[in-house]
């Protein structure tokens, strides 16, 4: 019987290339059920990464992991930012480090406006964009500025969200589903923000389940498979290796 390709092999540079920000040897659990085991990478600043598999994978604890949050929980490993441990660090503490969380549910704070929204991000420092560079990039949220943040339309709130995250002054970027219930034309618009981010030296980690238009952005691509990391390396090589493709994203 053929053995399954291992398209891990000699890709993961997590020991080797420099890096902006770390996973080492993660494992995450949500009480006894073993989740993240024992991955490794790394993000290069400015770049976008794509974190991609199958669901169940373990992409969003990923995420959860790195963010710092209480559930799940990481029991080993380590994670790095700008030389900061933040493996050390509760979620409070990795977002003043320059974390900022995009969840999937978006968690828009119902009673308050988009602009109040926005306010409340800047209260405590650091502070990152101003408002006005804020509407600028997401107009829509300009012409929505006084109504209430929970009675947007799905791509209204997505872009509210990622906007109170770059209302910090943040780091990397970290997006979860940001695709998830979007007409194609306003997953057009939050890309070309992204590619904007993108620009302006800004490093992203972005988990979806859309993983062609994902990895149409990324840099490069990271593939979990039950909780591993079975591949690392460029997102273009992915578009083109079939058996991959198929192999863990069903595509």
């Amino acid at each position: 019987m053929n053995e399954r390709p291992d398209f891990s092999r000699n890709a993961n540079r997590a020991e080797t290339s420099p890096a902006f920000l770390s996973v080492w040897d993660m494992h995450a659990y949500y009480g006894e059920s073993y989740i993240v085991q024992g991955i490794s990478f790394n993000v290069h600043e400015g770049e976008i990464l794509a974190l991609l598999g199958r669901n169940g994978a373990g992409k969003t604890t990923t995420l959860r992991s790195i963010a710092r949050l209480d559930n799940p929980q990481v029991h080993r490993g380590e994670i790095w930012l700008d030389h900061q441990p933040l493996h050390k660090m509760r979620a409070h503490e990795a977002s003043q480090c320059g974390l900022g969380l995009v969840p999937e549910d978006r968690r828009i704070i119902p009673g308050l406006t988009v602009e109040e929204n926005l306010q409340l991000a800047q209260i405590q420092p650091p502070i990152g964009w101003s408002l006005d560079r804020l509407y600028e990039l997401f107009p829509r949220l300009g012409e929505r500025r006084r109504q209430e943040g929970v009675t947007l339309s799905g791509g209204e709130q997505q872009m509210l969200s990622i906007a109170r995250a770059l209302a910090r002054d943040i780091k990397v970027l970290l997006l979860d589903e940001p695709y998830e219930g979007l007409a194609p034309v306003i997953v057009d618009e939050i890309e070309k923000t992204l590619r904007h981010v993108k620009d302006q030296g800004m490093t992203t980690i972005l988990v979806e389940q859309n993983a062609v238009r994902a990895l149409q952005l990324a840099d490069r691509a990271i593939i979990l498979d039950t909780g591993s990391v079975v591949y690392d390396g460029t997102a273009a090589e992915v578009l083109e290796n079939e058996e991959l493709r198929h192999e863990y994203l069903a595509i």
